[in-house]
């Protein structure tokens, strides 16, 4: 009874819309929001931004050398894009290649593709990592294979070998 009378303290109810009667509010508490939003802080901090590439939410970046292969690295970017791989094209005509590149290195894209007339004439594409490493030249469906398969390793390395 004491329990009753402490929780029916106050006037707290609402008067209903419809009927008249007083309704007492209901408070639904649910913390799932903030739980995401730390441990999504403590992922951030642990990999200093660069994410796994499974997680990453900035996964490849097609940069073409100069405007004319720009229908080719959009060709490239449609291709992994139905594979459910996060991928972006920097189409800037303004930026010098340098300077692509060390945009996608600054947004921490894992992978980076420089494309040209040689990978356009024979259906590659050069890889380079943030971090700067050269990979080489791979086939598109190589390099499809090989990011598919990192993808669903769910490694904490980005490794494509």
């Amino acid at each position: 009874e004491e329990a009753s009378n402490r929780r029916n303290r106050g006037s707290s109810g609402i008067n209903a819309e419809y009927g008249g009667t007083e309704k007492r509010p209901v408070i639904v508490h649910r913390a799932v929001l903030g739980t995401i939003e730390r441990m999504t802080g403590i992922l951030t901090e642990h990999f200093a931004g660069k994410w796994p590439f499974w997680l990453s939410p900035r996964q490849v970046m097609v940069i073409p050398v100069m405007p004319m292969f720009n229908d080719y690295a959009i060709q490239i970017r449609d291709k992994l894009h139905n594979q459910h791989i996060v991928i972006d094209t920097d189409l800037d005509d303004g930026a010098t290649l340098n300077k692509k590149v060390r945009n996608a290195q600054l947004a921490q894209y894992n992978f980076i593709f420089v494309v040209g007339e040689k990978e356009q004439n024979s259906g590659t594409v050069n890889v380079r990592t943030r971090d700067n490493v050269v990979h080489g030249e791979h086939t598109i469906e190589d390099i499809t294979e090989k990011l598919i398969r990192l993808r669903d390793s769910k490694s904490n390395v980005d490794n494509l070998e």
